[in-house]
């Protein structure tokens, strides 16, 4: 039986120095105060773990070290391991960071992206360290120099090469717009509202449960469309320095086209008249309805009628460049939309999508548009 071991006779400095310690923020220094004093009071190191709830082996190197070293045993030492050096040092941190802007297969590597291991075989062949180093050590390196390893993004570009220029007369007409009360800005698109398909979808569950979105089969026999067709506008105009906004909703029968379009205009404006504005700026994308000759004409002679009477809302409609969605922010209210009406269990109709959608967006349910074509 090994013989128990206890701490050395206490000086009135370090018995009143750990019974401060006890009433310290830090939790390790209450710890190994509490232990001392335990093992001056003659508890074994036993007894000491279970009142403390720790391992009594715990307990004896507490002891053993303050026996050699004294109060030195109240502080934390650092968990960084001692044999990791700053083998980078700071005139080889550039040529690190130009390694890192390029791709390793420039130094015959088949791979594209960089790892640590990768990175210290890379840095020895180029003679930025003595001898291949640890990965680890090149972490910490990476690390002193504010160099961390980070998801990676995913990146779409326009292919319009115009891009710079149209987003830069965007913010340009929107700045104008901010200044002006009796001016709006409107982001438009079209989207459609399956009643088969669901959107990518989270839901809180029990652990082991998930919700099941159960996947619609299409019936030959239904009369109703696959899926609906609107147009949406994302609206805001600036009352008193106070911006205000707003998407305003209408659905049409079938496909968005030229005549539905002008439908849709005619009625936006009259709503943006009614709001108490006399220019609302239109973004929206290059769909071949909007670029049509049909609505191209309807414009001009609407701005042409307005500008002759002096009454009605002059409407300045700007294309945005080609794939650039995320310059119109209606883009993702489809889909929190789409996330919000998903029915998981059956099919909906769609007289229930409407009436969903125009709730989500606090619109009044209002009669589809339809072509000449359609009326009967």
């Amino acid at each position: 039986m090994k013989k128990p071991i206890f701490v050395r006779d206490l000086t009135e400095e370090e018995e009143a120095r750990l019974k401060q310690g006890l009433r310290s923020k830090d939790g390790f220094e209450v710890r190994r105060s509490q232990i001392i004093l335990a093992s001056a009071r003659k508890q074994t190191a036993i007894q000491i773990g279970r009142e403390l709830n720790c391992d009594d082996q715990t307990v004896r190197n507490v002891i053993k070290q303050f026996n050699a070293h004294g109060l030195e045993v109240l502080k934390a030492k650092s968990n960084r391991p001692h044999t990791i050096k700053a083998t980078f040092s700071e005139d080889k941190i550039e040529p690190l960071k130009e390694l890192l802007h390029q791709s390793p297969r420039n130094f015959g590597k088949e791979t594209s992206i960089w790892t640590l291991e990768l990175l210290a075989e890379v840095s020895y062949e180029a003679g930025l360290t003595e001898e291949k180093v640890s990965r680890e050590t090149v972490r910490q390196a990476l690390k002193r120099f504010g160099i961390a390893w980070k998801r990676a993004k995913k990146w779409i570009n326009s292919p319009d090469p115009a891009y710079l220029l149209k987003k830069k007369q965007r913010e340009r007409l929107m700045a104008m717009a901010a200044e002006r009360a009796d001016w709006a800005v409107g982001y438009q698109d079209e989207t459609w509202w399956s009643r088969s398909a669901h959107p990518p979808l989270r839901s809180w569950a029990e652990k082991g449960q998930c919700l099941k979105l159960h996947e619609q089969a299409e019936d030959a026999n239904d009369p109703e469309p696959k899926a609906i067709a609107c147009y949406g506008i994302a609206m805001h105009w600036y009352e008193q320095t106070v911006k205000q906004e707003a998407v305003w909703l209408r659905f049409v029968e079938g496909n968005p086209r030229s005549e539905l379009t002008v439908q849709y205009l005619e009625w936006l404006l009259t709503k943006t008249h009614q709001a108490g504005k006399r220019v609302l700026i239109l973004f929206w994308d290059q769909a071949s309805w909007h670029k049509s000759r049909a609505v191209q004409d309807w414009i001009t002679k609407h701005n042409r009628k307005v500008k002759q009477e002096q009454q009605g809302v002059r409407l300045l409609a700007f294309l945005l460049p080609k794939k650039s969605p995320w310059l119109n922010p209606i883009e993702p209210l489809w889909l929190h939309a789409k996330r919000k009406i998903v029915e998981p269990g059956r099919k909906l109709a769609k007289a229930e999508i409407i009436q969903r959608v125009c709730a989500v967006f606090d619109n009044p349910v209002l009669s589809v548009f339809i072509t000449s074509e359609n009326v009967s």
